[in-house]
Parts: C-alpha cells; sequence; structure tokens
C-alpha cells in the first residue's frame, strides 16, 4: 500500500479539525487569538499532508 492514501487521509482529518475548531463558538461569538492560531496551524499542517499525499500517488 503506498504511503499517499494515508497522508490524505490525515490530511482529511487534520481538515476537519482545523474547521471544528473555527466554528467552535467563544463567549459573544469572538474568536480567541489561541483558537484562531490553532486552527491555522492545523490548517498549514492539512495542507502539507496533502500535498505530500498527492505527490506520493504521482
Amino acid at each position: 500500500m503506498s504511503a499517499g492514501l494515508p497522508l490524505l487521509l490525515l490530511g482529511g482529518f487534520l481538515l476537519g479539525g482545523a474547521w471544528s475548531v473555527w466554528r467552535l463558538d467563544a463567549e459573544g461569538g469572538r474568536r480567541t487569538g489561541p483558537q484562531v492560531v490553532f486552527a491555522i496551524i492545523l490548517l498549514v499542517a492539512a495542507v502539507l499532508a496533502s500535498a505530500a499525499g498527492v505527490l506520493r500517488l504521482v
């Protein structure tokens, strides 16, 4: 089995986590600084994992 498929699945999982953190409502409907930073970190990790998965499949 190629390592590309697990990397794509990991990327999707991380993307879902970033979306979940981003949609989480804080008090008053405003996002906190750590929440935004964590969502961005998860988004970057998702993009990197997905890109690595696509490159492994090619």
